[in-house]
């Protein structure tokens, strides 16, 4: 028996370990990702003020990797989607996406990466409201009060925002509620048919649709830019080892939200999610030298609170909905073996 239990313990251990380790290196990757794209974009570091092309050639290089994977190597199983699923809800899904990378990577010119964080925590906010106005959610009064904390919490720390831009705020902000809307789309299209895709599968059917969804403002926005600028003989600085290195960190962040989702779950992603903020926080003060206030800190601090308690009420619902599955198994178990017995007795 203490053997048993040994391994048993052994055996928790070992998964609590892993599920950490999953959880840190998607911490790792996601920052490293928000980092990157930062050092690229912004017009003091790299110099590369051209966020659409940036997220085309993410989309371009993932496509091409999700299609080596799927058809050449052959190493993921694919989920077959019909045109018309494909058509009715991967295509507004890729849209929804393509729009919510190029408004991020956009804010990413004009604020700090600790300030977007910062905004970032109003995305329980944007997804909560957003299911309530589509029927996916319920009104209540604790849960919108506890929104309204976060907001306010936001609304302080942009309010000691040192460098505030209203432009780059507007684009973080339309990015949440681009993102939200389309995390509340995969549940009302996919989810509530059954159809759950790995990241791999999700480049595969979903890319492709970015890449010529992010074509059409590109041609308007970005491009007349890069023709003028070929044209004056302006060289564009492209370091292929840069650009290289930033796709396949992008694409590893892909896997790793496999990996968390996979062997954790979303919750525990989310979770580790304000662990990831609060050390990108950390790291733009004192690495990047990006200006923190006082106010800053105070106003994250309440929405952090805010987005934690929504963390807990969340755990505490799936803990009520595992309990009552037990139950509800448990009493089908019971009756069937009152059946059974009943029709033992009558046969005797």
């Amino acid at each position: 028996m203490m053997a048993k239990a040994t391994a048993h313990s052994g055996g928790v251990l070992k998964k609590i370990i892993l599920s950490y380790t999953y959880l840190a290196i998607w911490i790792v990757l996601s920052a490293t990702v928000i980092v990157y794209n930062k050092y690229i974009l912004d017009k003091k570091l790299y110099n590369w003020p051209f966020p659409i092309s940036l997220t085309m050639i993410h989309m371009a290089f993932c496509s091409s990797l999700a299609f080596l994977i799927v058809r050449i190597l052959k190493l993921v199983e694919l989920f077959t989607l019909s045109r018309k699923v494909y058509l009715t809800c991967v295509l507004p899904i890729g849209a929804l996406y393509s729009l919510s990378l190029w408004l991020s990577n956009s804010a990413y010119i004009y604020l700090s990466v600790s300030f977007i964080q910062m905004l970032k925590a109003l995305m329980p906010v944007a997804v909560y409201t957003i299911g309530i106005l589509l029927k996916k959610d319920s009104f209540k009064k604790s849960t919108m009060c506890n929104m309204l904390a976060i907001s306010v919490g936001v609304a302080i720390a942009a309010y000691g925002e040192s460098k505030f831009d209203a432009y780059g705020v507007t684009l973080q902000l339309l990015a949440v509620v681009v993102e939200a809307t389309r995390l509340v789309m995969i549940q009302i299209l996919l989810s509530s048919r059954g159809i759950k895709l790995n990241p791999i599968a999700t480049l595969y059917y979903v890319a492709p649709s970015c890449l010529i969804f992010l074509s059409m403002p590109w041609v308007f926005v970005e491009y007349p830019v890069l023709r003028e600028s070929y044209m004056r003989g302006v060289g564009l600085n492209v370091d292929f080892t840069i650009f290289g290195t930033n796709c396949l960190c992008a694409f590893a962040l892909n896997l790793a939200v496999f990996l968390v989702v996979g062997k954790t779950s979303a919750l525990t992603m989310n979770i580790g999610g304000v662990v990831k903020d609060w050390l990108l926080i950390a790291f733009s003060w004192s690495v990047i030298k990006d200006s923190v206030t006082p106010l800053n800190l105070i106003g994250y601090g309440l929405a952090f609170l805010g987005v934690a308690y929504y963390n807990h009420q969340k755990l505490q619902m799936l803990k009520a909905k595992e309990t009552a599955e037990k139950k509800s198994a448990q009493q089908n178990d019971e009756e069937e073996g009152v059946v059974l017995l009943t029709e033992k007795r009558t046969e005797g």
